[in-house]
């Protein structure tokens, strides 16, 4: 099945993969927890991204994403970098805003805009500017 994932089941993906980095094994009470959602919607969602060959996951056991999951995951991830970077680094927003924008954004964002943001954000890289852009005043 090849259907386009959602933004939450993208989220579980996100997830998963943060705790394994941080804690080297995922957990359905630990994706409950850091999602702020109930053990029930992540069973829900491990099912649903279990048939869809993204995670393995046993009952009560731990979760692991497959190398299709891992990929989708790491791409997520990096989008939202991108995303922060840009924001942050480059517009001048401040942290928690940008962290939370490019959450949103990387779930939406066309193929074409992303990769022309790459572009410029690569073109400024090679101008090696460092502090935000910022309005000029008359």
């Amino acid at each position: 099945m090849n259907k386009k994932l959602t933004e939450s089941l993208e989220n579980y993906l996100e997830t998963i993969a943060f705790l394994k980095r941080e804690n080297k094994i995922a957990r359905v009470k630990d994706i409950s927890k850091m999602m702020g959602v109930k053990n029930s919607s992540v069973n829900i969602a491990l099912n649903v991204l279990s048939e869809r060959g993204y995670v393995i996951h046993e009952r009560y056991g731990y979760v692991d994403l497959t190398e299709r999951g891992q990929i989708v995951a790491d791409d997520i991830q990096k989008k939202e970098d991108l995303l922060f970077s840009f924001l942050h680094n480059i517009l001048g927003v401040e942290k928690e805003i940008a962290l939370k924008d490019a959450c949103k954004m990387e779930h939406t964002i066309s193929d074409e805009t992303l990769a022309k943001l790459i572009y410029f954000v690569g073109k400024l890289d090679n101008k090696n500017l460092k502090e935000p852009v910022k309005k000029k005043t008359k």
